[in-house]
């Protein structure tokens, strides 16, 4: 595995023939939750099974957080008072920060392409949690095509935002899974979520699991069935 730092952010980057990310083959990219650690996804790349060529990179979020999460990390801050109060969320609302966080991975996606030799259709991007969501606003607002989306355990910001935007998006294949149970993020806004999808045009994969907030087995081995369909593997 190899560290960069692409477009201000770290990265991890792993897969490929060498295993450390080389090559000229497809490129998987995810991005962690809200106070994860920057490594948390890592070992994802050695439990999807996915042809050997395929790349990995695993963006470190922007921002430390202290409070009882040492190694915690977050693309953008949430309004925890809102949290403790026991408030819905107001999927219309956009995320303060949220705008600079997607802007550094759009400059890390610049980064990598000058470095890394991203191909041009065969880019995947994605995350769980706050880091699904993000992967969703940042498709939204690129112009560079993308192999599919992965969208884990995650839910709807910027709703009228995203509603303008996703017709531009039409055909892009999307894997989404969601625990009937997520006790942080809704099962039902999730489905709301696909709906819309489907509704403009961009079809998706969907898996449900009985549980929380979490990935299990199930969902990698349908990611990798995702992934390996997209990039034509036998």
């Amino acid at each position: 595995m190899r560290v960069h730092t692409y477009g201000g952010l770290d990265v991890r980057i792993a897969g490929g023939p060498d295993r450390e990310g080389g090559g000229n083959g497809p490129v998987v990219i995810l991005l962690h939750g809200f106070g994860a650690p920057g490594d948390d996804l890592v070992s994802l790349w050695r439990m999807l099974r996915v042809p050997d060529d395929v790349r990995f990179v695993f963006p470190v979020g922007p921002l430390k957080l202290d409070d009882g999460l040492p190694d915690g990390r977050a693309w953008w801050m949430l309004d925890m008072d809102r949290i403790v109060r026991g408030l819905p969320r107001d999927v219309d609302a956009v995320p303060d920060g949220l705008a600079a966080a997607r802007e550094q991975v759009l400059a890390m996606l610049d980064d990598l392409d000058r470095h890394e030799r991203l191909p041009l259709d065969q880019v995947f991007l994605g995350g769980f949690s706050q880091g699904a969501m993000l992967a969703c606003d940042a498709v939204l607002r690129s112009s560079r095509p993308f192999a599919g989306l992965i969208i884990m355990s995650g839910s709807i910001i910027a709703q009228h935002e995203w509603e303008e935007r996703w017709p531009a998006r039409k055909g892009l294949p999307v894997f989404q899974s969601h625990g009937t149970d997520d006790p942080l993020l809704r099962h039902d806004t999730a489905i709301q979520l696909k709906d819309s999808l489907l509704a403009h045009g961009l079809p998706v994969t969907w898996h449900e699991f009985r549980g929380g907030h979490e990935i299990p087995p199930r969902v990698l081995e349908e990611l990798g069935r995702f992934v390996s369909d997209a990039c034509g593997a036998d």
